[in-house]
């Protein structure tokens, strides 16, 4: 037998069909989605991702590279084999086409920003939680919200669930404006460029605050279901099942043993802490 149909052979004993990305890992991460990730002036990478990430690497016994880039690259670049993961990949079946995920690694909500002061602050059902599968209470709700942004403006950042959702629900009433980032979109908001912006609730939180004391403040409901991803995993290429395997014991085992609850709230200010049994 030739050394390479041994050697592959051998790697199919121990990891059956699967695969196992070759050291080190490369980590995509965008560097732009406080407080999931952002650079510094220096160019570090910080933030909830990076800190779990580090722990997880180290339990599933990987050397692990941190790789920044644009948000709209990462599926194409992991792909590409650019990069062998992505961090921040919200689950949804159109994204299920293309990569596998991981177990989700934190549970989440997307929520409206608005200027302090602007009437879309009373946007109904305020900071409580709705459920866009439960549609005998859902829809009711996203009409009356659909009706606030007739004519206006929503900005979202591109390539992800909350551009979807919004163009899903609020596209017949409302423009829909795409950025790079959410600081970006910010800036325009505070500008009175655009009228509200959709985003992650951890990332509203975490930037602005829950009391409504900020520049930008959150509207509306904290809302999950539907199209939009809330379940946040690690992205993977189709068919790295030895290297999903090993994330997913370390994501339970994080879970488990309070590290996740304890990076999320450090970076969030909310348990991000998903359900274990996966």
């Amino acid at each position: 037998m030739k050394l390479q149909t041994l050697a592959a052979a051998c790697l199919s004993l121990v990891f059956g069909t699967a695969t196992l990305a070759q050291s080190p890992v490369k980590i995509g991460i965008e560097g732009a989605f406080p407080p999931w990730n952002a650079l510094d002036s220096q160019g570090k990478l910080s933030g909830l991702d990076v800190d779990l990430i580090t722990d997880l690497c180290k339990r599933a016994a990987l050397e692990c590279e941190l790789v920044p880039g644009p948000w709209s690259g990462m599926i194409p670049g992991l792909n590409a084999g650019k990069y062998d993961a992505v961090m921040t990949m919200g689950i949804n079946d159109e994204r299920r086409k293309v990569i596998d995920f991981t177990i989700p690694y934190a549970a989440g909500n997307g929520t409206f920003l608005v200027p302090a002061g602007s009437p879309l602050a009373a946007l109904p059902m305020k900071g409580e939680a709705l459920n866009l599968n439960d549609k005998a209470l859902a829809d009711p709700v996203m009409a009356e919200i659909g009706e606030k942004l007739d004519g206006l403006s929503v900005g979202v950042v591109g390539s992800t669930s909350q551009e979807r959702l919004i163009a899903a629900y609020f596209g017949d009433h409302a423009q829909v404006r795409t950025y790079e980032s959410g600081k970006m979109r910010d800036l325009d908001l505070l500008s009175g460029r655009i009228d509200a912006g959709f985003d992650s609730g951890v990332y509203a939180a975490a930037t602005y605050g829950t009391d409504g004391s900020g520049e930008l403040v959150m509207a509306g409901p904290y809302v999950r279901g539907a199209m939009l991803a809330t379940n946040v995993a690690i992205g993977l290429r189709k068919g790295e099942d030895a290297l999903r395997e090993k994330f997913d014991a370390a994501i339970r085992q994080a879970a488990e043993d309070g590290t996740i609850r304890r990076v999320s709230t450090q970076w969030s200010r909310l348990d991000l802490t998903p359900p274990t049994d996966q």
